[in-house]
């Protein structure tokens, strides 16, 4: 492996699990009041786009980075779903007191 594969490599895996924070949160706290649903839509079409990419190109580090990110934004997306459906509100429908 030369330098620049460990780069795109490293690349890869810290913006793949750079939204495992963010789920954590999600998950323990119950709160998504912050979370922007079109910033996580807009991430899964990147992600998706670059998968398709990867599989263009044949390469297996965009492939298999992208692919997990995808699911991992999705994971995130479903809880903001959940949560707000939960709440009987639409996503974005937050009124203040």
């Amino acid at each position: 492996m030369n330098f620049e594969e460990l780069i795109g490599i490293s690349a890869g895996v810290f913006t793949t699990i750079a939204v495992l924070p963010q789920i954590h949160k999600a998950m323990t706290t119950k709160k998504i009041d912050d979370v922007s649903p079109a910033m996580f839509v807009i991430l899964c079409l990147g992600v998706g786009l670059w998968t398709v990419y990867g599989i263009l190109k044949m390469d297996w580090p965009i492939i298999i980075t992208n692919s997990i990110s995808f699911i991992l934004n999705g994971i995130m997306l479903k809880i903001v779903w959940f949560q707000d459906r939960n709440k009987s509100t639409c996503i974005g429908d937050h009124k203040s007191n």
